[in-house]
This record gives structure tokens, sequence and C-alpha cells, in this order.
């Protein structure tokens, strides 16, 4: 079976952290090994920016999370050039980031922007249940 090689969109890691569900789930198996997860600094400066403001973290806790994410999630380097990809401009770096790790599949919530292109440039755009499903079959 092939090796999967994931990008969580933004809203997907925020969910898993601020709620239990499936984005929970999906993160909980890349930490266990199950996939790689790759992210980039401008995806966990957003986090960072969004755990502070929506979820009212102390900076010691956005800091604690993002090193602790860290821990699985290996970055890779974008350049922030690659513009004009998606309806919403900060989608443009999920996408980059995807390309930049060579991602066998994008993880989004976003139904209006990612979820709604399906693909990009030959990677899967799909929903964190539907990772779940091809990653863990079988699991609730």
């Amino acid at each position: 079976m092939p090796r999967f090689v994931v990008v969580f969109d933004t809203n997907v890691l925020f969910s898993a952290i601020g709620w239990a569900g499936t984005p929970r789930r999906c993160l909980d198996l890349a930490q266990g090994g199950a996939m790689d997860a790759i992210t980039c600094e401008p995806i966990m400066e957003e986090l960072a920016a969004k755990l502070g403001r929506k979820l009212a973290f102390s900076d010691r806790q956005v800091l604690e999370t993002t090193l602790h994410l860290m821990r699985f999630m290996r970055p890779v380097a974008i350049t922030g050039t690659m513009t004009g990809l998606c309806a919403d401009p900060k989608d443009d770096m999920v996408l980059e980031c995807a390309l930049a790790a060579s991602a066998t599949h994008v993880v989004s919530g976003d139904k209006k922007h990612l979820l709604a292109l399906r693909q990009f440039r030959g990677i899967p755009i799909i929903s964190p249940a539907e990772l779940e499903r091809v990653v863990a079959p079988g699991t609730p």
C-alpha cells in the first residue's frame, strides 16, 4: 500500500485541537504514524493566530500546541510566490505546501474553496471523513 503524505488545512488542525471528532481522529492517525503529516510555517502561523483569537489560548498554550504538532508533522519550506491558485488567497499556502511536499492528499473542511476544487495538479483534496475512510477503513 502506498504511503499517505498529507497536508492538513488550517481549519482541520484548528478543529482537531478545539473539538473531538473526525479531524481529531485524523490527527491521531498522523501522530500514530498511519501517514506522513506535512506542514509549513505559514500554516502554523495561521493556526497559532486562530488559537489565540478564537479559542482564547494563551501564548504559552499556543506554543505548547504548535510544538506538540511539530513532533510528528514534517515542515517543508514554501516561498509564498504561488498565488491565485484558489479563490481564497489564504488557501494558496496549503496548495503550495502540498506541491513542495509531493503530498498524496490535501485534507480540508473548506467546502466553499478547497474541497470545491476536488484536486490540484493531481493531488486529491478530501475531507477528514474521506481521509479516515482511506487510511483506516472500518473506523467509525
